[in-house]
């Protein structure tokens, strides 16, 4: 029998032994076990993305730091897969596994302000939502994305985008330390000068080389309200609002986040949209904004003052949870007239009406810290483009993911190349080497270190060099 076989028969409980184990794991928790037997195993299973239906042997919801210990030694003593969950947003479901452990962050919510010094420890459970509430309580914020259920942890590691990401850097970026239990069940905490090669690699390098308890991250005054500019054009004018749009954006202050996104309405009538916000205060963003507000023909144009924290909820409605979602992913330079055809053309042919092409507007501060700084390379970019497949029914899963990789074809040639590990599906061991670039065969090295068994491996993996 395999190690492997064999260790499945024991996460079946199929032993009294195995029983008796599962049950000391249980009395050593501060947190919960949750096992396939339990009544709210169906729901402690489920992920954000509808597509993803795994069945884990067990899920660890931990209470702090000490339970990751716990549970990263007991998985290692079975020699069981793991998969880490935080918010549960990764598209392919990598926070989640068939036949192994599931270390489940989520209840670990502490967060402390430190208002004078504008730096924030995090614990690893909290969502997005809950991280802006907390800092935006003292006038601070770090870049965080726009979909307040995602998880802060998956996001910071896989690097970071946001609204404020132009002005203030990635997500990662702005990580100062690191709380992480490492594959040998060790607590450490990483930063500049404390296993300073863990550190580079986790920001960027996503849940390869431990699990993340708590994140300490810079924060930076902000404005409760920023001004905002929401456009929406008819398909007709798309062609010429989306060349506006590239040149706008590529020559658009730090201040300013612009994205833009093809949408359809229920009735069958598609748009291009474009929602740009200026970081800073909203009388000095007016000027920067009007150049939108003069083009072309919008149906819908609004310029106007919104809260913060409604704008970092603004993807909620948008990607709820329990729909069926795939994307593929790609950093663009500019978006040419090649690259416009071919967006245009697909886009007609989208077989769910909920389904989106996103630009999302990156460089400003993101460009100007070196590719080899962080694990985190891909630097150079203006855009990131992706095809969002969203859509309800089973029997629809072929016809969605074939238009959404239709369209990633059909963009390749006009790709800069590399992809944000973020919005990485489950897409194989070249396209994770793509996300890193040169910066890999450094991942790989720490890896090594840290990691030389790949225990952590269920995610974006970097295998030990």
């Amino acid at each position: 029998m395999s190690t492997e076989t064999a260790s499945l028969h024991f996460l079946r409980g199929e032993s009294h032994a195995a029983s008796r184990q599962f049950e000391q794991l249980r009395g050593t928790l501060h947190g919960t076990l949750v096992m396939p037997r339990d009544p709210d195993y169906d729901d402690a299973r489920r992920v954000w993305n509808g597509t993803v239906d795994k069945r884990p042997a067990m899920i660890v919801y931990c209470a702090d730091a000490d339970d990751v210990v716990a549970a990263v030694r007991f998985a290692r003593s079975i020699d069981s897969r793991v998969a880490v969950r935080s918010g549960g947003h990764n598209v392919a479901g990598l926070s989640v596994c068939d036949a192994g452990m599931v270390i489940d962050l989520s209840r670990m919510k502490q967060i402390d302000v430190d208002a004078e010094w504008q730096v924030v420890r995090a614990e690893a459970g909290l969502n997005l939502g809950e991280f802006d509430r907390a800092t935006m309580a003292h006038g601070l914020a770090t870049t965080t994305g726009v979909i307040s259920d995602t998880g802060l942890a998956g996001l910071t590691l896989g690097g970071g985008f946001g609204k404020l990401g132009r002005k203030y850097g990635l997500t990662c970026d702005n990580l100062v330390a690191v709380e992480i239990v490492t594959a040998d069940g060790q607590k450490r905490l990483a930063n500049d000068s404390e296993h300073p090669d863990l550190f580079w690699a986790v920001r960027g390098g996503g849940g390869n080389f431990g699990i993340a308890t708590a994140l300490y991250l810079r924060l930076h005054p902000l404005n409760p309200e920023l001004l905002v500019c929401s456009l929406l054009y008819p398909f007709e004018q798309a062609r010429a609002a989306l060349r506006f749009y590239d040149r706008y954006a590529r020559n658009a202050p730090d201040e300013v986040s612009a994205d833009a996104a093809f949408v359809t309405n229920p009735s069958g009538e598609r748009f291009f949209s474009i929602s740009a916000c200026y970081v800073g205060a909203p009388e000095s963003g007016r000027q920067v904004l009007e150049p939108l507000m003069e083009f072309g023909s919008p149906i819908d144009c609004r310029l106007e003052r919104l809260p913060y924290l409604q704008i970092q909820s603004g993807g909620d409605d948008v990607f709820p949870r329990g729909r069926r979602y795939y994307w593929k992913a790609q950093f663009m330079k500019e978006i040419d007239a090649g690259a416009i055809d071919a967006i245009l053309g697909a886009y007609e042919r989208s077989p769910s009406l909920s389904s989106l092409l996103v630009f999302q507007h990156v460089g400003g501060a993101i460009a100007r810290v070196a590719g080899s700084a962080t694990a985190y390379q891909h630097r150079d970019a203006c855009f990131d483009c992706f095809p969002v497949a969203i859509w309800d029914e089973t029997a629809e899963d072929a016809v969605n993911v074939q238009w959404a990789r239709g369209i990633w074809e059909a963009l390749r040639p006009y790709s800069c190349g590399g992809v944000y590990a973020n919005n990485l599906g489950d897409e194989g061991d070249e396209r994770v080497k793509e996300a890193y670039g040169d910066n890999y065969a450094r991942l790989a090295s720490v890896k090594r270190q840290y990691d030389p068994d790949n225990f952590f491996r269920m995610n974006q993996n970097i295998a030990p060099a």
